[in-house]
């Protein structure tokens, strides 16, 4: 996958995350909900970040993504205050419209995104990568053995060690 998709489908991620997580805070406040709790905010969390993964890792529609995002994040607010019921139909309604402006937002910020990063794409240039330089010289190392045995009588008596222990 190229660094622009995958840019691509990293923002259409976190749209659909993101959107799934506000969208259904919205309407459970809507509904006249209580404010969520830890354990439900943290499994809306949880909720959020699967769904944006689905998201960003598979091309499934939008819109499908968005609908179970909201399945799951209204199971994970009813969760707390146990009240799971059956969702009227303007409790209904009001999810599919919200699915669908959000579907649509989300596909036009995707478009917009793959069209400024084309744009970059072509105004920026490529890093230049010069190739390496290659050397037909190989470097020549002088083998001197009469220096050697000049220098090792110089460097000492004996061998070194620890110092003598002086009884």
């Amino acid at each position: 996958m190229s660094t622009e998709r995958r840019l691509v489908a990293h923002l259409r991620g976190g749209f659909v995350g993101g959107t799934s997580g506000a969208v259904s805070i919205a309407a459970h406040a809507a509904a006249g909900g209580a404010i969520p709790g830890q354990s439900s905010a943290v499994l809306l969390f949880l909720a959020a970040v699967a769904v944006g993964a689905v998201a960003a890792g598979t091309r499934l529609p939008v819109i499908a993504v968005l609908a179970a995002g909201q399945i799951l994040g209204h199971i994970a607010l009813a969760l707390e205050f146990e009240h799971m019921h059956a969702p009227t139909p303007a409790m209904v309604a009001a999810h599919i419209a919200a699915v669908g402006v959000a579907a649509l937002l989300i596909t036009g910020a995707e478009r917009g995104c793959r069209i400024a990063v084309a744009a970059l794409h072509r105004l920026v240039p490529r890093a230049h990568n010069a190739p390496p330089v290659r050397s037909r010289v190989t470097p020549c190392v002088a083998h001197r053995p009469h220096a050697r045995r000049v220098l090792l009588p110089a460097a000492g008596l004996g061998t070194r060690g620890p110092p003598a222990v002086v009884a």
